[in-house]
């Protein structure tokens, strides 16, 4: 069997984080097959619908590396033709009716905003109410629900208006659609859908429901508990490292870092875990952490936009880095910092002393021997062995901050010249 997935968002939002690990899932299941990952916009749905969410959409797949294999993108909005030739058939068949509302249910409508309307069309409902409408999950095992307690499964508007649940499976069914991998919160939708096939006469996909995405507080992923929109995470993280970790969101990898090729060749529906994943914003730090120092010098220089910067101050920032945007922290590698004169001293240290450590190390720059062992030798023999009367000062005078690379690594990084302004300008703001 040629295994066919899809990742079927709706631009009524930007592409969320709970979509974009839906849409790995079944690119991993899809390549671990070797079936097609299919791309459809499902945006029947006109008033909440924008373009430019469509956009943010896809350009966020691509900037995860989801490359989908259908060539040219699927619109529902396309497809209505479609959609109307098969309510039509269903219609004839007597598997579907016109349901007429009533006055008092318009008055519902309106009272709740929605748009009266005078009739839909509707699934014409099981003879049998008892009867159980079941499905196997390849994740969470069978489910099933009497079809009394499913509802009434309306299809559509009108004839060119079809609703969710019956345009997911005219589409499904004509792309061939082998396994349906979505999240948990679609099981409410699987009874309806498979009573639509059945009306249909038409053999359902294989359904797999994956664990909700869940906040520190193991409530739904909501912007209350960070950022939910992929878009948000692109300046902050590597797609690499945002795939690996999205990869064990609910699923567990022999190693905690694996590219996508990798991921695929171990993926297994069966092996999805059917408890909530929980976000772990340190866990996602940490994985980008590791992406980044795995980034060649070049492309690193590149993407925090500093080309011309010496290699020998890359592995001191991605040791230290963990998002992108703390880039500025490390500011003092192109820039003469900025700060208060009093950050200076090393703890109690009088000023007297934490000047006196400034001009040795200024001769000691002058005369190219701005070296550990001589710091070192100094430190014993005029600072009563503190190292951080004389390191501290320093470190503060070439980076401006508290926290750095070590200040011997930023004098070779930075170069002489540099090392002697920043010592000589820092003597100045010992007032």
């Amino acid at each position: 069997m040629t295994v066919n997935v899809r990742i079927a968002p709706s631009p009524t939002g930007n592409l969320h984080i709970g979509t974009a690990r839906t849409a790995l899932f079944n690119w991993l299941f899809a390549r671990h097959h070797g079936g097609q990952f299919i791309l459809r916009i499902e945006d029947t749905d006109l008033e909440r619908s924008k373009k430019e969410y469509e956009t943010n959409i896809i350009e966020g797949l691509q900037w995860l590396g989801l490359d989908w294999d259908n060539e040219h993108i699927i619109r529902q909005t396309e497809r209505l033709p479609v959609y109307r030739a098969y309510l039509e058939r269903l219609l004839e068949s007597g598997s579907a009716f016109w349901r007429e509302y009533s006055d008092e249910e318009k008055a519902d409508m309106e009272r709740d905003g929605r748009t009266a309307r005078d009739r839909v069309i509707a699934l014409t409902p099981p003879t049998d109410s008892e009867r159980e409408i079941a499905f196997d999950d390849v994740i969470r095992g069978r489910v099933a629900v009497r079809a009394q307690h499913v509802g009434q499964v309306v299809l559509a508007k009108d004839l060119d208006t079809p609703l969710y649940n019956f345009a997911v499976v005219v589409d499904d069914l004509d792309m061939e659609i082998t396994h349906v991998i979505r999240g948990e919160d679609h099981i409410s939708n699987t009874p309806k859908q498979l009573l639509i096939y059945e009306a249909l006469q038409a053999t359902p996909p294989v359904f797999a429901h994956l664990p909700l995405i869940l906040g520190p507080d193991r409530s739904k992923m909501s912007k209350r508990h960070g950022a939910t929109n992929i878009a948000d995470y692109q300046t902050d993280y590597l797609p690499e490292a945002l795939v690996s970790f999205m990869g064990q969101l609910g699923y567990t990898y022999d190693a905690e870092l694996l590219d996508m090729r990798a991921m695929a060749e171990q993926f297994d529906l069966s092996r999805v875990h059917t408890s909530g994943a929980v976000f772990d914003q340190q866990k996602l730090n940490w994985t980008n952490a590791q992406y980044l120092k795995r980034l060649p010098s070049e492309t690193f220089k590149v993407l925090i936009g500093k080309p011309d910067l010496p290699d020998a101050a890359v592995p001191l920032m991605t040791e230290r880095l963990e998002r992108l945007t703390d880039i500025a922290q490390f500011s003092y590698f192109w820039e003469e910092p900025e700060y208060e004169g009093a950050l200076l001293a090393w703890k109690d240290d009088a000023l007297e002393t934490t000047r006196g450590a400034l001009e040795l190390c200024a001769q000691l720059a002058e005369s190219g021997e701005l070296t550990q062992a001589a710091l070192d030798a100094a430190a014993a023999d005029r600072f009563a062995g503190k190292k951080g009367s004389i390191y501290w000062p320093l470190r503060v005078a070439l980076s401006g901050r508290q926290n750095s690379a070590g200040p011997l690594d930023i004098a070779a990084v930075i170069g002489p010249e540099q090392v002697r302004t920043r010592i000589a300008n820092a003597l100045k703001k010992l007032v």
